[in-house]
């Protein structure tokens, strides 16, 4: 260990002194904390701090976290405290090794109500200091490098987290390569044979390709010193394995079907260069039509600029190529962690958290959120694309993909939102449910007469629209309980409720059989009044366990609030007075659309999400579920769940997935 030790000290040139002394003594106590420890590939474990603070250090980062990264696990694994970190490394690295611990020692229990909400703390926590989520994402790719030392089940687990959550977190932090690698490591451990598969097909082509790329380079480096800008870097690349998998899905194709598998990069001095650049290139090769994106003029939300173009190259194959400065390509490849760089030619140095998008949203929701709804809404809001539309003043707001002129209106004031009556996109009507495109110039026409309906609730997208509306209908509307997945409506004439015996507590069951409640949806109580009932709940019965889809119907419970049950469930038969103790409840993100479910059993496949997919929106269709699983047998097994417009829709789309070949078994739910 010391020879490795005295390795790293020959990676540390560009750091001051006092900092490298400080580093070399981090790394030899870690080294001595962790001695009697072994990785389960039978490692010494202080090879993983140790190649986590050798990535730190690769990516510029300050002296405070690489130390950090190698003390990341003393606290969790070893007898060390935090007390004695302070004293030895200072209050910033003890503050930065208990927010990586606290994290890793929730990864196994976060199922539970008290982690999620710990987890969610965390979070908030960690938007004060960037580099905790950095180290963390550092000390997730060595672990992904691993995998194969695990039991197969346990990799797989692990790798789906790291593909739902810390490679999108990577990406919305710009640390590109990082996502890269992450996603392609997370493929090899669910689809290894996709993945190999892959990885074979583009060493087979490695020699072809070369010769290509370097036609190509030759003639980006001669027609730009045509245009006198001679000082350049052209490089070429193969687009990662992940990135290949998920065009061979949207598109539907074999891999030899794709063909913008390569990319060019050129990086020079100036915006205007990229510019001048851009017009050189399509010069050379005509560009394609609708494939342009100036990031540049319109960054993304983390900081990334570039101009994009794809182009129709020599042969008839498609290039993809980016131009950007050296500058901007620093912050491509390192994001925020190039903020905290040792380098300062491209103008290192602390970023405060404000400037970032993904932090601020981070801090708004601290109070609005619910700890068990926290991670659906950071996967489907914080970590997926983002549209970028213009107010009529020229302002440029950020919304998730898939938002409306609802969120749009929202994202501006709370008042804006709830007076909504209309919408223009680029000057024209657009219906209130449609999604937004990218760089449309959005106006809101509102009236002090409107407020918000239920039926927004289907409509909104983000966070924020969602609880205002929610929270406008809980207020105004007596008629109505809203929780987060389902809307009780008050029934028109209910009295007062009496009292209940001990038959209708049991559903009319013997007492010493489970009771069919036991599963509680929100625990925080709603005010909303049935009768003489206040402050009611809304529960899910055990009995028949409905779920998001089904046909469903309350009963009110003394003490209880409302229990939802499945419309057809036995027990609710054996329950005195049903008839004039129910209540209507709905799902709240359903819609007119009837919404069907089935579950299906196929041969080992790669491409059956997207086959399916593909029989459901042929029938006009829509799909809101799915999830597939690799059986024990070597076969994948899924349900899923979808909206028809009609029941022979339906039916016409389990006959085209029944024409599937790797279709075994499919039956209705």
């Amino acid at each position: 260990m010391k020879d490795l030790i005295e390795l790293f000290s020959k990676k540390l040139d560009n750091y001051a002194e006092p900092d490298r002394e400080r580093i070399m003594d981090a790394a030899r106590w870690a080294e001595t904390m962790h001695r009697s420890q072994k990785r389960a590939s039978g490692e010494p474990f202080f090879i993983h701090p140790y190649h986590v603070a050798e990535i730190l250090v690769d990516m510029h980062m300050d002296a405070d976290s690489v130390i950090a990264g190698f003390l990341h696990d003393t606290l969790e694994d070893t007898v060390t405290g935090r007390e004695e970190i302070t004293a030895r490394f200072g209050e910033t690295v003890a503050l930065l090794v208990d927010g990586v611990t606290k994290i890793s020692i929730l990864k196994v229990k976060n199922k539970s109500v008290q982690a999620a909400e710990t987890m969610r703390k965390m979070l908030f926590a960690m938007s004060k200091d960037i580099r905790v989520i950095i180290i963390k994402l550092a000390d997730k790719l060595h672990n992904m490098s691993t995998l194969n030392y695990l039991p197969k089940e346990k990799g797989k687990r692990i790798a789906a987290e790291c593909l739902d959550i810390y490679a999108p977190m990577a990406d919305r932090l710009g640390i590109s390569w990082m996502k890269a690698e992450l996603e392609d490591l997370s493929l090899k451990a669910l689809h290894p044979e996709t993945y190999q598969h892959i990885k074979d097909f583009m060493l087979s082509k490695k020699s072809e390709r070369s010769e290509f790329l370097k036609r190509v380079e030759k003639a980006i480096y001669r027609s730009s010193a045509n245009e006198g800008i001679s000082d350049i870097i052209v490089s070429t690349r193969v687009k990662h394995i992940y990135s290949i998998y998920r065009k061979m899905k949207k598109r539907k194709k074999e891999l030899d079907e794709i063909y913008d598998l390569m990319g060019v990069r050129i990086l020079c001095n100036t915006t205007n260069e990229c510019y001048t650049i851009l017009g050189v290139v399509h010069k050379i090769w005509p560009p394609m039509e609708g494939r342009f994106k100036d990031y540049i003029a319109m960054p993304k939300a983390n900081q990334y600029q570039s101009l994009h173009t794809s182009v129709m190259s020599y042969d008839g194959r498609i290039l993809e190529i980016q131009i950007r400065t050296k500058a901007m390509n620093y912050t491509a490849e390192f994001g925020i962690a190039a903020h905290w760089s040792y380098k300062q030619e491209f103008g290192g140095g602390k970023l405060p958290s404000e400037t970032l998008g993904f932090i601020n949203k981070l801090r708004n929701w601290e109070k609005e959120l619910e700890s068990d709804s926290f991670f659906e809404e950071m996967k489907s809001e914080l970590l997926k694309d983002s549209i970028y539309v213009f107010t009529p003043q020229g302002h440029i707001i950020e919304l998730p993909s898939n938002a409306t002129a609802i969120d749009f209106a929202y994202h501006i004031h709370t008042e804006v939102g709830s007076h909504i009556v209309g919408a223009k996109a680029d000057g024209s009507i657009i219906p209130l449910s449609q999604p937004l495109k990218n760089t449309q110039v959005i106006e809101i026409l509102t009236s002090p007469n409107a407020h918000p309906h239920i039926n927004w609730l289907r409509i909104a997208q983000t966070t924020r629209a969602r609880q205002k509306i929610r929270n406008w209908l809980n207020k105004h509307d007596e008629s109505l309980l809203i929780d987060k997945s389902i809307i009780a409506k008050k029934k028109p004439d209910k009295q007062s409720i009496a009292p209940e015996t001990p038959e209708e507590l049991t559903g009319g069951l013997e007492k010493e059989q489970e009771p069919i409640i036991t599963q509680v949806m929100d625990k925080s109580k709603l005010a909303f009044r049935i009768g003489n009932e206040k402050n009611m709940m809304i529960s899910i019965a055990q009995c028949c366990n409905p779920s998001r889809g089904d046909d469903i119907v309350g009963y009110i419970s003394r003490g209880r609030g409302i229990i939802v049950h499945k419309r057809n469930c036995p027990n609710l038969k054996h329950i005195k007075e049903i008839s004039n103790r129910s209540i209507e409840v709905e799902w709240e993100a359903s819609s007119p659309r009837k919404t069907r479910q089935f579950r299906v059993t196929s041969r080992l496949t790669s491409d059956l999400f997207s086959e399916i997919e593909g029989a459901v929106k042929k029938y006009r269709g829509h799909l809101i579920e799915g999830k597939l699983e690799e059986t024990e047998n070597g076969r994948l097994a899924g349900s899923f769940t979808m909206e028809v417009d009609h029941d022979e829709d339906f039916k016409k789309v389990l006959k085209s997935i029944r024409m599937i070949p790797s279709i075994l078994n499919l039956y209705q739910l």
